[in-house]
């Protein structure tokens, strides 16, 4: 069985590929609907790598909200705060089925900084990537 280390960091690997996504299609002009879900998905799974580093159950949620509250039970100093994410939230489902939401360049560009703001104070509470998990996408 995995560490709870290394649980934390396929959280990671995969919030980064999502990433990853998001930065190629802003580049490409779009789809920028899709480039905000891969935002949403992203902080999400940052979110989860905290928990599962921390073994507390993993929430089946895409609320980004109750899903940091969880964080901050176990990090309350991990400088983020509910209007950092819970504004990405409707992008998992919402922006999927609502045929005229449709996000601007703009818009899944904040999302990205958004998303580099949580990766970032995400890291500051985790130890360094074991050494044989290598990351499968740079998120740079």
């Amino acid at each position: 069985m995995k560490s709870y280390l290394d649980h934390a960091w396929g959280w990671i690997t995969k919030g980064d590929n999502d990433l990853a996504c998001t930065r190629l299609m802003i580049q490409c002009d779009g789809p920028f609907d899709t480039a905000c879900f891969h935002c949403q998905q992203a902080v999400e799974k940052y979110l989860k790598a905290i928990l599962a580093y921390s073994n507390r159950p993993i929430p089946h949620t895409h609320n980004l909200k109750l899903i940091l509250q969880e964080c901050l039970q176990v990090f309350p100093a991990l400088g983020l705060e509910e209007s950092d994410v819970a504004w990405l939230t409707p992008y998992a489902v919402e922006l999927r089925y609502d045929l005229t939401f449709a996000p601007s360049r703009k818009e899944a560009e904040e999302a990205v900084q958004a998303v580099l703001g949580v990766r970032e104070k995400g890291l500051l509470v985790l130890p360094a990537r074991p050494s044989d998990s290598a990351p499968a996408c740079s998120p740079k």
